[in-house]
Parts: structure tokens; C-alpha cells; sequence
């Protein structure tokens, strides 16, 4: 027995979980709606707010499968209820993000500005106080979305290994090189 597929998920209030005929599973609550899709193989039982995952062979795509949608629909029921955030800090001389509604203006020591278009899902705010570099913080209720927008945002310019320049996560451990080494 997968011991992450058997534990039961706890509905908080304000969340509704129902399973359709084909599988598909829709989790409503306060930040909004998510749905996903599961296997056949899978069946999901909603009793007085506990949701059980129960599978229906022991084979070992079945196992893989009962732990991977427990943890998934457990990511939902918390988006839904609380939602997700993430923080990024732009580090280096000159970089600066701004938001227009859903569009996010970098300056990233490129030639050009960078424009990104972030999803009408994922709610995005920019700081900017002295002394301390300019931060973006996402917040979502879909984590595989807010996780996917996150990424691609820290694509545009990849902390280096020697100054830390770069667009990082706020709790981001980096890997620090050291520079040239002196003469013989």
C-alpha cells in the first residue's frame, strides 16, 4: 500500500470536491475552481469531508499512480483554500521589474526591455524600496501553474555562479564560485 496514497485528504469549509462519470476530479473553494483528470484505474470516495484514493490492482503503474493523484487533489484542496506564493528577487545594478495589470516589464541589463505576459490565473505584484533589490511575488491557487510561471520568469536571466546576478527565489541557496586566483 502506497503510504502517501492511503492517507485521507481533510475537506476543509468553504471546499467542495465531486468526481464526475469519466473521472474528472473539481475542487471549488474561496481563491477558485481547479480540475484534473484521473485514471480509471482510480477510484475517489468523498465520506463526510475525508476524500479516500483507492486503487484498483496492485501493479506497479496502479501504485505509482494512487500517490501521485492523492498528492495532486491534497496541492488542489490547498490552492483552493489558501493558495500558493512565490517570491523572486532580481539581483544586479539596473534591474527592475514593474507590472501593468498582467503584464511584467523587466530590465534585466539586456539591450531591450523584457515584456511578459503573465495568465489572467496567477495574480502578480512587483516591490521596489531602497536599499534592497526589486522583488516579484506570484500568487496562484493552481501550484503546477504558479511553479510553470516562476520558472520561466528566472529563464530570462539565470542567477550567475559569480556575482549571484540574476533573477533568484527568495529562499534560493546559490552556488557561489570564487573569481580569477591571484598570479604566480
Amino acid at each position: 500500500m502506497s503510504r502517501i496514497g492511503k492517507l485521507p485528504i481533510t475537506l476543509p469549509k468553504g471546499v467542495d470536491l465531486s468526481v464526475s462519470d469519466k473521472n474528472v476530479v473539481t475542487i471549488k473553494g474561496a481563491k477558485g475552481t481547479l480540475t484534473q483528470k484521473v485514471d480509471p484505474a482510480i477510484t475517489i470516495k468523498n465520506e463526510n469531508g475525508k476524500v479516500t484514493i483507492a486503487r484498483a490492482t496492485d501493479q506497479k503503474r496502479h501504485r505509482a499512480m494512487h500517490g501521485l493523484y492523492r498528492a495532486l487533489i491534497a496541492s488542489m484542496v490547498k490552492g483552493v483554500n489558501e493558495g500558493y506564493k512565490t517570491e523572486q528577487e532580481l539581483v544586479g545594478v539596473g534591474y527592475r521589474a514593474a507590472n501593468k495589470g498582467q503584464l511584467l516589464e523587466l530590465t534585466l541589463g539586456y539591450s531591450h526591455n523584457v515584456a511578459f505576459q503573465l495568465p489572467t490565473e496567477v495574480k502578480v505584484s512587483t516591490t521596489t524600496e531602497k536599499g534592497k533589490n526589486p522583488s516579484i511575488i506570484l500568487e496562484c491557487a493552481d501550484k503546477q501553474l504558479l511553479g510553470a510561471v516562476a520558472a520561466k520568469i528566472r529563464s530570462l536571466r539565470k542567477p550567475e555562479p559569480y556575482k549571484g546576478k540574476g533573477i533568484k527565489f527568495i529562499d534560493e541557496k546559490l552556488r557561489r564560485k570564487a573569481g580569477k586566483s591571484a598570479g604566480k
